[in-house]
């Protein structure tokens, strides 16, 4: 695994890119990584106000940036309750858009983060996730402080 910071790196022979960047310096933020080409990206940054300038949502803004198949998730998770993840007896949700041929790996690092993917459909609702951070900060904001979040079918949770 290679971590590149705020000085930007080299992503090349990256099998994926996670994209963690604030939303409004996504393009200044990519600026400074070079081997970016054709990578499976997975966008999980937030932006509060407008959407980038030409894209319906970061994530295509991502993708415009990276040329490869993209995903966006993980930016509806709480990262200080991720040490958390393993105590929970069901495990938490997280909700994912993504390119066709970014599901697979995007869903096997959902579960191996100790998460139950719950897939949207196409990069297309990205923007709906990218919508949802205003309802996930006034609830974290309220009563209920940083949380987990799970969506399930009837009688699901108590069959795990």
């Amino acid at each position: 695994m290679t971590t590149l910071g705020r000085d930007g790196g080299d992503a090349t022979g990256s099998d994926v890119v996670l994209v963690a960047i604030p939303g409004d310096a996504i393009a200044d933020g990519l600026a400074m990584v070079s081997g970016l080409r054709g990578q499976i990206t997975i966008d999980a940054s937030n932006k509060f106000g407008e959407r980038p300038t030409g894209f319906d949502s970061v994530a295509e803004q991502v993708k415009s940036l990276t040329g490869g198949p993209t995903a966006k998730a993980f930016n509806t998770n709480f990262a200080a309750l991720y040490d958390k993840v393993d105590a929970e007896t069901v495990p938490p949700g997280t909700m994912f858009a993504s390119d066709p041929e970014a599901r697979d790996t995007t869903e096997q690092l959902i579960r191996d983060a100790g998460f139950d993917p719950i897939h949207l459909g196409d990069l297309g609702q990205a923007a709906l996730l990218e919508g949802l951070i205003a309802l996930t900060r006034v609830l974290e904001t309220g009563d209920l402080g940083p949380f987990f979040y799970r969506f399930n079918r009837p009688g699901e949770i108590s069959a795990r």
